[in-house]
């Protein structure tokens, strides 16, 4: 039996597993809100006591944060995990950490055809490497190159680098972040948070729609469904802008990894805002980026559009230990 987690910055998702040849088979899941727990210990002694559970021979759990030599200090939540100490309170028999973009990585080879959305068909080449960017409540990048015939997921901290605006639009916006902030980085952008600051900037009346950009963690889907309906001609120019900075910096992942087997969209947001990522404001952002358009146009692009693929990736790597 395996025990997998997605541990994120809002909500956390644990599930067992049964280990299988390709794809590990869900036995039973749950979601809790992350920061109800004082540690993942607790969380998981939780979500394991109903099934009698006393051990487990494997473990795998993505963090929203770095992983150093097994340890992790989550970026948004404060949790500070050693994977040595939480195999000792569940009695595991092997228990490892990873990133939560590089456990989504992990998922990519045994995503089935209906749970990704495709953007752009591309020219998908077998023996090429891949990579994986998420907004959800922070910004994740992986890389997937392939070593000795298999995708081998690398975790990142891209988005924590500097955001590179490319329009007058965009330049005002990193002044306002760079003041507010005192540097911009692309998780301030490409975010919940993200969307809730580019609300900020874009609204300099009251919001037709309403919205109110202190509502917590609903804010983000407030903001999308009002300019999704176009109750709110700001409210559509702040997706608008979310989509074209989102686009913009995929091209500029898939540039990096070289992802000629595919660029990979995960996270919460994009399939809550998938009509808006159809439109062809994200591809054309995707694309813009000559000389290199012509290579990026024969790039797959799909979104993923189950939420648990980061938990079942964890599984795949747990099914690996």
């Amino acid at each position: 039996m395996i025990l997998a987690g997605d541990i994120g910055g809002t909500k956390t998702l644990l599930g067992l597993f049964e280990p299988t040849d390709e794809r590990p088979r869900m036995i039973e899941h749950r979601a809790f809100p992350t920061l109800d727990y004082a540690s993942l210990a607790d969380m998981a002694r939780a979500f394991l006591a109903p099934f009698g559970i006393d051990r487990l021979d494997t473990a795998s759990f993505g963090v929203a944060g770095p992983v150093v030599e097994q340890t992790a200090q989550l970026t948004n939540v404060p949790w500070s995990i050693d994977a040595m100490e939480v195999a000792a309170h569940l009695n595991v028999g092997r228990l490892a950490l990873l990133n939560d973009l590089q456990a989504i990585a992990y998922a990519v080879p045994v995503l089935r055809s209906e749970e990704l959305e495709v953007l752009q068909e591309g020219q998908r080449v077998a023996e090429g490497g891949a990579a994986v960017i998420a907004a959800g409540t922070g910004l994740g990048e992986a890389l997937l190159p392939r070593v000795a015939g298999r995708l081998v997921p690398s975790p990142s901290e891209a988005g924590h680098a500097d955001f590179a605006p490319r329009t007058p639009r965009e330049i005002e916006f990193l002044m306002e972040l760079t003041r507010v902030f005192g540097r911009a980085e692309w998780e301030q952008v490409l975010s919940g948070r993200g969307l809730v600051n580019l609300f900020r900037f874009r609204h300099r009346t009251e919001c037709l729609a309403a919205v109110d950009p202190d509502d917590g963690v609903r804010a983000p889907a407030l903001i999308s469904a009002a300019a999704l309906e176009g109750r709110c001609p700001d409210c559509v120019e702040t997706l608008e802008m979310f989509v074209d900075a989102y686009g913009a910096e995929a091209g500029n992942l898939a540039l990096r990894a070289v992802a000629t087997a595919g660029l990979f969209i995960g996270g919460g947001i994009a399939p809550k805002v998938l009509p808006a990522l159809k439109t062809g404001r994200f591809l054309a952002a995707f694309l813009s980026k000559p000389p290199m358009d012509e290579f990026l146009a024969k790039i797959p692009v799909s979104v993923i559009l189950d939420d648990r693929a980061g938990l079942l990736g964890a599984a795949v790597h747990a099914s690996r230990l």
